[in-house]
């Protein structure tokens, strides 16, 4: 269908009509409220999608340029692990370097209206901007469609729903952890995974099946686990009873560490027996036994970006980048070694 078949929709919102004419939800909002620093182009095409979309602004959307409270929201959802904790603080002082207070909501569940009060929380206290750190894939679908009035900038690593994107590239991380056992001569490689729904679990996955797949090689089933080191260390229990593979690629750190366990106490040597890769970095997996081959993801430059897009848009630029992905950095260590 082409722009010009387009329905006119009931739940059109400002986000529609800056996609549709391509420009910042910012911009929607200068020309609805009639205000100068306006290219005539822009304005024109601005006011044609409006038509186009039969969009009836709401006073929220029409205050959008006018509100400077000098503050973000933040909701962050999932657990306070290591990684979305680092996030935070990267923000957060990235945000207080840029002139900005930070006001948090980090609710207790990812369901709709849970989500919807946290960011009618911040909508009332006058944010400029919404940041989303998302880590399951219904919160980007729960904020899809809602009229906030303000601009909304997601930190998450899958690109779906509406909003500003900045984000880790975990499965291109994934490829290139896979792709170092590869390059060592393993064939039979394991993935221990994170939890069903996340993100961030299911593009490491998929990075893992895709980089044996590219490569012929024979793709097992994977293991799933919840992040924790005990359920690392109960997968590894699982596997080893079983059978003991060329190399294993953990979804995350903190699993490695379980795993590791569970090596141990089958009479195995790490990476004699078998060759194990991990993902985050933590500040202890190089002290890990042995010190571990990861994938490294700078959480604090994460942050600084989540900033950054939020001051592109409240700058009103006309062509906001949708996307920012910033790939991980394979950090090798003493866990792996040629087969």
């Amino acid at each position: 269908m082409s722009p010009n078949d387009e329905r006119p929709r009931a739940t059109t919102t400002i986000f529609d009509v800056a996609r549709l004419a391509g420009v910042s939800h910012q911009t929607v909002s200068r020309v609805l409220n009639d205000l100068p620093n306006v290219r005539a182009t822009t304005r024109e095409r601005v006011e044609q999608a409006i038509r186009q979309l039969n969009y009836v602004p709401s006073q929220a959307a029409r205050a959008l340029v006018t509100r400077r409270s000098r503050t973000i929201g933040l909701v962050a959802t999932g657990l306070p692990d290591f990684g979305p904790s680092s996030i935070v603080l990267s923000f957060n002082r990235s945000a207080r370097e840029a002139g900005y207070a930070v006001i948090a909501s980090h609710p207790t569940d990812v369901e709709g209206p849970t989500l919807r009060s946290a960011a009618e929380m911040l909508i009332r206290q006058s944010v400029e901007a919404i940041v989303l750190l998302a880590s399951e894939r219904g919160v980007l679908d729960a904020f899809d469609g809602w009229e906030l009035g303000v601009p909304l900038i997601a930190i998450a690593s899958e690109v779906r729903g509406r909003g500003v994107r900045v984000s880790l590239d975990q499965y291109g991380g994934a490829r290139r952890a896979v792709g170092h056992l590869q390059e060592l001569g393993h064939r039979d490689i394991v993935h221990i995974a994170g939890p069903a729904g996340s993100m961030d679990a299911e593009e490491r996955l998929r990075g893992w099946r895709d980089a044996l797949v590219d490569a012929a090689m024979p793709v097992a089933e994977p293991l799933r686990g919840d992040w924790s080191s005990g359920s690392g260390y109960r997968l590894g229990r699982q596997l080893l009873a079983e059978r003991v593979p060329d190399a294993v690629f953990v979804g995350n750190d903190q699993m490695t560490l379980g795993f590791l366990h569970a090596v141990q106490d089958a009479g195995l040597k790490v990476p004699a027996d078998i060759s194990v890769v991990g993902f985050d970095d933590l500040p202890d997996s190089a002290h890990f036994s042995p010190p571990l081959t990861t994938v490294r993801q700078d959480f604090t430059a994460l942050g600084q970006e989540a900033v950054s897009a939020v001051l592109a848009q409240l700058r009103d630029e006309d062509s906001p980048v949708q996307a920012v992905m910033r790939v991980p950095e394979l950090v090798i260590r003493e866990s792996t070694r040629r087969r």
